[in-house]
């Protein structure tokens, strides 16, 4: 994901979906006027969360449900599904996070496959 020199790969393989698990991958990038290296490596973290957050939540709309309808247009009408789901998603695992040379964050998030059975999700 980052190489030795400390920028960002060019191409990587995506892991998406695994046996068992659901992957997504965020990118985030550190503000420069901070001062402090430490709140720069920080707030790219945070931000490279809730990137990859949103692109699990972008990939997981996509999952049809039982009866052919996707998990968006389900979500749109059914609240407890839409909570379930934004649980699910912030309670997926960090795996792997890397710095870059400009203090900017590229991480992995986790999420295993059997926690999505009980929001009636099957990949």
């Amino acid at each position: 994901m980052v190489s030795k020199t400390g920028e960002i790969d060019t191409e990587w393989v995506e892991e998406g979906v695994t046996a068992n698990y659901v992957f997504a991958r965020g990118i985030g990038a550190a503000d420069q006027a901070l001062a402090n290296k430490t709140q720069r490596l920080a707030t790219a973290r945070n931000a490279a969360i809730v990137n990859a957050q949103y692109n699990m939540l972008s990939f997981l709309k996509g999952v049809q449900l039982e009866g052919g309808i996707t998990v968006e247009k389900a979500i749109e009408t059914d609240s407890v599904l839409a909570t379930r789901i934004d649980q699910l998603i912030r309670g997926a695992q960090v795996v792997r996070t890397e710095w870059t040379s400009d203090d900017g964050c590229v991480l992995v998030l986790r999420l295993a496959k059997s926690s999505l059975t009980g929001s009636g999700l099957k990949l």
